[in-house]
This record gives C-alpha cells, sequence and structure tokens, in this order.
C-alpha cells in the first residue's frame, strides 16, 4: 500500500515556520513527507531541512518524495522525543525553526495490519516504531483491570472507562483479543447502548488511550517542547500540530509558562528567580472550514507557535 497522507494545516505551517532560505529547520515528525517537503521547497541550495520519522515505511516513502528538492536533506530514523540527538548527531547546534504534527498518518490509520484504526480489521498493533517490544496486544490482553481503566480514562478521557476495562478482562479471561474489530465489539458490549448513539465511534477513545500508551506520546511532551524551544536561535520559530485536548492543554500549558518571566512569590518585592521569558507571539491557528470539509480528518486540529526570545 502506498504511503498517503493529507497533511493538515500545511500552507499555514510552511508560513509560519520559515524564514530565512538559507536557515535550518528540523521536522520532528516527517512522515509521508507532507509537511517536510513543503518547508524543503521554501529553502534554499544553503538552506538545510533535518527530518525525522520512527517509521521505516515512512520514512522509504519521505526519502523519494525528498529527492531533487532545492536545499540540503538529512534524513534520520528516531522518536521525536531524541530529536536533540538527531542535530548532535548531524553536528548541528542552533536551528531556524522546528516542527511538530503530532497526528497519525492516513497510512497508519488506512492500513488494516498497523492496527491503529477501529474502522479497519487488523492485529492490535498501533506501533508508530515496528521495532518497538510494547504493542496494543499486549496492553490489552496483559494489563490489569484497574490498569486498563486508569489508562482509558486518562489517556481517552472516556467516561465508561472502568466498565470498558471490566469488559475486556471478562473478554480475553476465555481466549486473547487479538484484532481491532474483536476490541470493537467488547467496548461496543460495554457501553449501554444508549451512550452509543450520539458522538464520536465508541471505540474512539479508547483505542485513542491505547496507541498513547503504546508509543508514550504524552510524558515526553512537556519536554520535548521545552527542549526543542533551547535549540532554537533568537527569533527562531517552533509549530506543533495536536489533534486532541490533552496534547493541546500540555504544548499550550507548556509555550505558556516559557513565555513567563518572573515567577517570585508577589510578596517579595524585588525579583530573586532571575526568570526570563523563553518565548513570546504565543498563538494558535485552526483549519479552514474548506479544509475540514475537503479532509474532515483535520477538524479537531490546532497549530501552536511561538518565537524564540
Amino acid at each position: 500500500m502506498e504511503f498517503v497522507h493529507k497533511s493538515v494545516l500545511l500552507g499555514e505551517s510552511i508560513d509560519w515556520l520559515i524564514t530565512d532560505r538559507d536557515g535550518i529547520y528540523v521536522d520532528c515528525t516527517m512522515g509521508g513527507a507532507g509537511h517536510s517537503k513543503g518547508f524543503a521547497m521554501q529553502l534554499g541550495e544553503r538552506g538545510t531541512l533535518v527530518a525525522i520519522d520512527q517509521d521505516d515505511d515512512a520514512i522509504t516513502a519521505a526519502s523519494e518524495r525528498l529527492q531533487g528538492m532545492p536545499c540540503k536533506i538529512k534524513i534520520a530514523k528516531s522518536n521525536f522525543k531524541d530529536f536533540g540527538e538527531v542535530l548532535d548527531g548531524f553536528g548541528i547546534e542552533q536551528i531556524d525553526g522546528i516542527f511538530f504534527d503530532m497526528g497519525v498518518s492516513s497510512y497508519q490509520l488506512d492500513t488494516p495490519e498497523r492496527g491503529f484504526s477501529y474502522m479497519n480489521d487488523g492485529p492490535l498493533d498501533m506501533r508508530m516504531d515496528k521495532s518497538g517490544r510494547k504493542d496494543a496486544y499486549y496492553i490489552v490482553n496483559h494489563y490489569k483491570e484497574d490498569e486498563l481503566a486508569e489508562m482509558i480514562y486518562r489517556y481517552g478521557e472516556e467516561r465508561w472507562s472502568r466498565r470498558i476495562a471490566q469488559f475486556i478482562v471478562s473478554e480475553r479471561a476465555a481466549a486473547p483479543i487479538e484484532t481491532t474489530f474483536e476490541l470493537v465489539n467488547v467496548i461496543k458490549k460495554a457501553i449501554p447502548k444508549g451512550a452509543r448513539q450520539d458522538g464520536p465511534h465508541p471505540a474512539k477513545r479508547t483505542f485513542q488511550a491505547i496507541r498513547i500508551e503504546v508509543n508514550d506520546e504524552l510524558n515526553i511532551l512537556e519536554k520535548v517542547v521545552t527542549q526543542a524551544v533551547e535549540r532554537l536561535k533568537s527569533g527562531g520559530r517552533i509549530g506543533v500540530i495536536t489533534f486532541h485536548s490533552l496534547e493541546d492543554r500540555i504544548v499550550k500549558q507548556t509555550l505558556a509558562q516559557l513565555a513567563k518571566g518572573c515567577i517570585c512569590p508577589p510578596q517579595l518585592p524585588i525579583c530573586v528567580c532571575g526568570r526570563t521569558p523563553l518565548v513570546k507571539k504565543t498563538g494558535n491557528i485552526v483549519p479552514s472550514d474548506a479544509e475540514i470539509e475537503a479532509n474532515p480528518r483535520s477538524r479537531s486540529a490546532r497549530l501552536r507557535y511561538a518565537i524564540k526570545r
């Protein structure tokens, strides 16, 4: 299956991030190179794009799509949390811009054997990096009931988390839950019929929670955003596309903290913390109505941004 992915907020991301044709830019979540190619096409021959992804299929597809770009291209297989090590390996200290797209690619969702989608039947997997040891099958069939309930509630914001966990544990006692559709059926049994009639697909929140757990997506986000800002040159830009409230809240709060100056208690007559703001001009952009109509998966997307002081 060809690696196809429709990039969200593409024009807005390019317009925000790229300010110097000769600059060094980092796409920490290259995927199928939708954003990466857009960034690269705005750079000149002295510019550099570092593109990072942990998915072998993405790297294969993106490597082809980034051939013939006007700038220097450096591709690395790594998790976005390790972008600093990638830059160190290339001998790069400071950068002009850094970008993260936290969404799952259309290719991953639409490829049943990757196990990301509740709309396609496939093995319970959900690993972004297929060499990773922990997959969705392990979580569903080996986590304790209270661990499942906590994970589904915390990462999926699912009100029926305890009931879903109970049903999963009961079902797997008879036989392991092996496929995405088997899990979907368990979730549908767990959620009362009346609660399933409105809102998103009944399995959406649980699948989101398991995917986040498999790939450790949220635990590293605050630290990564802070490290990314630290690697920027003065005036450098960061952009982060989020797709659900949990990750959006983390990015928003982290950038807000980095924009703060003194954090001393108000009763102190003078500042003793010596803290100065690291970023300015924080804000966000959401997709246009036209983009949402053309690509419904973009509906929940939000581009958070800031400039290094």
